[in-house]
């Protein structure tokens, strides 16, 4: 048995990015962690969704732990900094945000963990943090520092194949607006993921996707059912979403692997 810590920016991440391989790692045995450095505080909600005098932030928490045990994660974590919000907004600048953190000292605070649990394999998110948010980019770099204080040896960044996200929009878009779904704006895909040649292990999940979708149907606050993630057909996601992609310094050109935790 191996540990798997996964590690965050924001409530609902963890389902959307890797909750694929979180519940596979779950499913064979290993131990996984899930470590958030934010508790979601600048999300969107629906007028009416919270109770009187309820936080987002507490709601949020409340979901996480409850995506967490269907994605089969032993253990949760929030580092204790506040959401920054979307790039360039005020907030990025606001005290104790995570965008204005310093690195070595939340790289710390991450380190603690991964020692604690002496974790084998940690993932983050690569160095744009998939699509540009302040706080993506800082689970890169805190991330990769936290690990290297650890001395955790395997470092997967997680990423979206930019060029499959291409050809899998250009499919789906014909079927989705017969079907009334709106989809994101992916006008400029250059903004999202990493070129495929760059990435260097794919790992099938669509055994997991069931998971994947209830744990992200968990955070109610955020993933509605009208939203593109669960209004879309079951084979349409497990179509875009049965693929979790990461790139590992020193693997590749290609992809080299297809299981985070082989031979551990």
């Amino acid at each position: 048995m191996a540990t798997l810590v996964s590690f965050h920016a924001h409530p609902d991440d963890e389902s959307i990015a890797c909750g694929g391989v979180m519940r596979k790692a779950f499913e064979e045995g290993h131990r996984v962690v899930l470590v958030v450095a934010t508790r979601g505080e600048h999300g969107e909600v629906a007028d009416g969704f919270l109770t009187e005098g309820e936080q987002l932030w507490q709601r949020r928490v409340e979901e996480t732990h409850a995506a967490a045990e269907i994605l089969g994660a032993k253990r949760v974590e929030f580092l204790g900094y506040v959401d920054s919000g979307m790039m360039g907004e005020p907030t990025n600048d606001e005290p104790g945000s995570f965008w204005t953190a310093p690195v070595e000292e939340a790289a710390q605070r991450l380190a603690a963990i991964l020692r604690e649990e002496q974790a084998e394999v940690l993932t983050v998110y690569d160095d744009n943090g998939g699509y540009g948010h302040p706080d993506h980019i800082q689970v890169h770099r805190v991330g990769l520092r936290a690990a290297e204080l650890a001395g955790t040896p395997r470092v997967y960044q997680n990423t979206m194949n930019r060029d499959q996200m291409i050809r899998g929009m250009a499919e789906f878009a014909q079927s989705a607006a017969a079907a009334g779904i709106e989809l994101p704006d992916f006008e400029e895909p250059g903004e999202f993921g990493k070129p495929e040649s760059e990435i260097t292990a794919a790992v099938d999940v669509t055994g997991y996707t069931g998971h994947k979708r209830a744990a992200m149907r968990a955070h109610a606050s955020q993933i509605s059912e009208e939203s593109f993630f669960l209004a879309m057909p079951e084979d349409a996601f497990r179509r875009a979403f049965g693929t979790e992609w990461f790139i590992r310094a020193g693997q590749g050109p290609g992809i080299t692997e297809t299981d985070l935790l082989a031979g551990l």
